[in-house]
C-alpha cells in the first residue's frame, strides 16, 4: 500500500495544498483531478519520492519511502511529462535498453509491444525523428514490459489518440485486477475506467481564489 500522511507542498512560497492524506491499496486505480495550478503534478512527484514535502510523510508498505527508497523504487514506475527516452536509439532500442536496466526478468516481445501501443512499421526509427506522441508511445510501451506494482503516470493520455487511449485504459484494468496500482492525472474523460477509478479532487489554494 502506498499512504501518504498530512502532506503539505509549497512552491515558491505559495502553498498548493496541505494536510492532505491518502492511501491507495493493491487493485485500485485513483485519479487526481483538479484545475492547472491546483498542485497534481507536484503531489505526484511527492509520491514517486522525486521530491520532499514540506509538512508530512509518504510510505510504502507500511515504511517512510525515505528508509526503504530500493524496495520502493523497485516497485515503482514513474511517468512525468517529458517521455524520458534517448533520441539517438531507435524505438526498439530504447525499449530494449530499458528492460536491460530495469526489467532483466522480462520474456516480453518488444516487437509485439511495440505494435500494441501503435507503432510497428517504426521500431527502427530514431526517437529524435518521432512525434510527440509517438514518442509518448515509446516511453508507454515500457508498462507492458511487466515488474513493478504501483504506476504513477503524469497525464498518460497526452498526444495519444482515442485508440491509443482505450488500450491503455484495458491496461490498467489488467494491472489493478492482478493487484496493481494506478495513479493517474488527466485532462480526458475516463471511459472503460470511469467506473473503476476513485477520484481525488485538488482545489487551488485560498489564496490564489482571493
Amino acid at each position: 500500500m502506498l499512504e501518504a500522511h498530512a502532506l503539505t507542498c509549497v512552491r515558491e512560497e505559495r502553498t498548493l495544498f496541505s494536510d492532505l492524506s491518502l492511501a491507495v491499496a493493491p487493485g485500485e486505480l485513483v485519479q487526481i483531478a483538479g484545475p492547472n495550478g491546483a498542485g497534481k503534478t507536484s503531489l505526484l512527484r511527492l509520491l514517486a519520492g522525486l521530491s520532499r514535502p514540506y509538512e508530512g510523510a509518504v510510505s510504502w508498505q507500511g515504511e517512510n519511502i525515505e528508509q526503504c527508497r530500493d524496495s520502493f523504487h523497485q516497485n515503482l514506475f514513474y511517468l512525468g511529462h517529458q517521455a524520458g527516452i534517448k533520441h539517438e536509439l531507435s524505438a526498439y532500442e530504447n525499449l530494449a535498453f530499458f528492460r536491460r536496466m530495469h526489467h532483466k526478468g522480462s520474456t516480453a516481445n518488444l516487437w509485439e509491444v511495440l505494435a500494441q501501443v501503435g507503432l510497428a512499421g517504426l521500431e527502427e526509427q530514431y526517437a529524435g525523428q518521432l512525434s510527440a506522441g509517438q514518442k509518448r508511445r515509446v516511453a508507454l510501451a515500457r508498462l507492458w514490459l511487466g515488474g513493478p506494482r504501483l504506476w504513477i503516470l503524469d497525464e498518460p493520455f497526452t498526444a495519444i489518440d482515442k485508440h491509443g487511449v482505450k488500450v491503455l485504459e484495458r491496461l490498467f484494468l489488467e494491472h489493478t485486477d492482478a493487484g496493481g496500482m494506478v495513479l493517474i492525472t488527466t485532462h480526458q474523460d475516463l471511459n472503460l475506467c470511469a467506473g473503476r477509478a476513485r477520484i481525488l479532487h485538488l482545489s487551488p489554494s485560498r489564496e490564489d481564489a482571493q
